[in-house]
């Protein structure tokens, strides 16, 4: 053993045999490896929504929360104004969720702002709903009322087929600068360079778009701000009896793209698809009706150059069935829907491509008095759904709610009837099940006049009811420069 030790190697030897059994007691001691949890997204109820009826003027506007939340909350409707202003006329305070709160605003004044709070924010929906027998504004012209936000899609006529006006607000504190990009079926008309403007705070602008771009027949148009947000809107007027509507903003561009609340009426029904990127694509079309899910006859496909626009009519293959549109692309690409009423004076509604409602969805306006009707087109593309379906009258009790069963690829059209003894209009929730699959809709509203149908229509948007809060992590890079 001396000699052992006294060789420089053998002591080198001990030494080693001693921390390889040092680390095998360690090992096969050592504690099972503690499986480190991925942070998940939080969710967490809405607190605060801001929405802008972009021109309530001569219109009826609605505003309801679907929620009987607890706690203290409200909404205040009041006319746009810059921060430092103050006064300019009587707020309106609404309090009680689980109401329906509808006012007739009468002509003249701009925009109003909606700003809900507390109990009264989660779920809170508006909508304004204009009403005219007459002249080149003649029909059903209805708007969700819209969150500011840094970018919005529209899709539909251009400023060469109709009078497409953009309604721009800026609720906010900081100024908003917008800039516009449109996309015609001759390809981008503007640059996002060069054009553009300004709001500033607590204020708003209406812009004709044919002194931007006056040649499109049909067009997309994306509204976008380098810095701050705005509530954009833009109104279609045909003109004199061919009708007059609100295009709904379009789902952002994605390579899958589903059209829903297209009614059972009859009367013409054409797609608009743009493209707004740099290659050129082929659209596959596929039809969700009552019966199935089909590709139309002759219509399978629309082609769609590059940063460009095409039309498609589908009357043929839609029209007079209720319906939604699945459209599939190479490329990303933004889509929307006219459908045109009936009679001897027409009238027109948009429709556009929407996101599923998983977390429900509030329309804020439907109405069944008169010759006035309201239908809920409810689409199930891609799996079996199933949805609650509940009515809120602004006058009366609520009744029951009511369950409705959609089978796979399938679309159903429910017609809305409040309960005998309630008065006025009613807003409409939707509530997919739990295990439901993705659901997509819209409602429609229409008219029997004597000289033609009247019609408006709002494809259903997501509820502002719970928001996705993303994880916190510790990372030095918060204090560290």
């Amino acid at each position: 053993m001396r000699r052992l030790i006294e060789n420089r190697f053998g002591l080198l030897a001990l030494v080693l045999v001693a921390l390889g059994a040092l680390y095998g007691v360690a090992y096969v001691s050592r504690p099972a490896p503690v499986a480190q949890a991925r942070p998940q997204a939080v969710r967490a109820p809405v607190e605060s929504v801001t929405a802008v009826c972009p021109a309530p003027s001569g219109s009826r506007v609605s505003v309801v929360t679907p929620e009987q939340n607890q706690g203290p909350g409200s909404a205040t409707l009041s006319g746009i104004k810059a921060p430092e202003e103050k006064g300019g006329g009587k707020d309106d305070v609404i309090d009680r969720p689980g109401l329906l709160w509808q006012r007739d605003v009468a002509a003249g004044g701009g925009p109003l702002v909606v700003d809900a709070t507390g109990s009264m924010a989660a779920g809170l929906e508006s909508a304004q709903t204009a009403r005219e027998t007459s002249g080149t504004q003649r029909g059903l012209a209805g708007v969700r009322c819209v969150e500011p936000g840094a970018e919005s899609w529209f899709v539909g006529p251009g400023p060469a087929a109709a009078e497409m006006t953009l309604y721009l607000a800026n609720p906010d504190s900081a100024p908003a600068n917008v800039s516009f990009m449109v996309y015609s079926g001759e390809g981008p008309v503007l640059s996002e360079r060069g054009n553009g403007v300004v709001v500033k705070p607590g204020g708003h602008r209406v812009i004709r778009l044919r002194d931007l771009a006056p040649s499109p027949l049909i067009m997309a148009l994306q509204v976008s701000t380098r810095s701050g947000r705005v509530a954009a809107a833009v109104k279609a007027v045909l003109g004199e009896g061919r009708g007059v509507d609100w295009l709904p903003v379009a789902a952002a561009p994605a390579t899958r793209v589903v059209v829903p609340g297209v009614p059972g009426t009859a009367g013409q029904r054409e797609l608009y698809v743009a493209a707004p990127g740099e290659r050129d694509t082929v659209v596959r079309i596929k039809a969700v009706l009552e019966d199935g899910s089909y590709a139309l006859k002759n219509k399978e496909t629309l082609e769609v150059p590059a940063g460009s626009a095409s039309s498609l009519d589908l009357s043929t293959g839609i029209g007079g069935q209720p319906a939604a549109l699945v459209l599939e692309s190479d490329v990303p690409i933004v889509a929307g829907l006219r459908i045109t009423g009936t009679g001897a004076r027409q009238d027109v509604a948009f429709t556009a491509g929407a996101a599923s409602v998983d977390l429900g969805s509030v329309v804020a306006d439907g109405r069944a008095e008169g010759k006035q009707t309201s239908w809920l087109v409810l689409s199930a593309p891609f799996a079996a759904a199933t949805v609650e379906v509940r009515l809120l009258p602004a006058k009366g009790e609520a009744p029951a709610p009511i369950e409705v069963k959609l089978p796979a690829a399938r679309t159903q059209e429910l017609r809305l009837t409040p309960p005998k003894g309630s008065k006025g209009g009613f807003s409409v929730v939707v509530r997919p099940k739990p295990g439901s699959g993705p659901v997509y809709g819209g409602r429609v509203l229409d008219e029997a006049a004597k000289d033609g149908q009247m019609v408006t229509a709002q494809p259903l948007a997501m509820a502002r009811t719970w928001a996705l809060v993303p994880p916190t992590v510790d990372s030095p890079g918060v204090v560290l420069p």
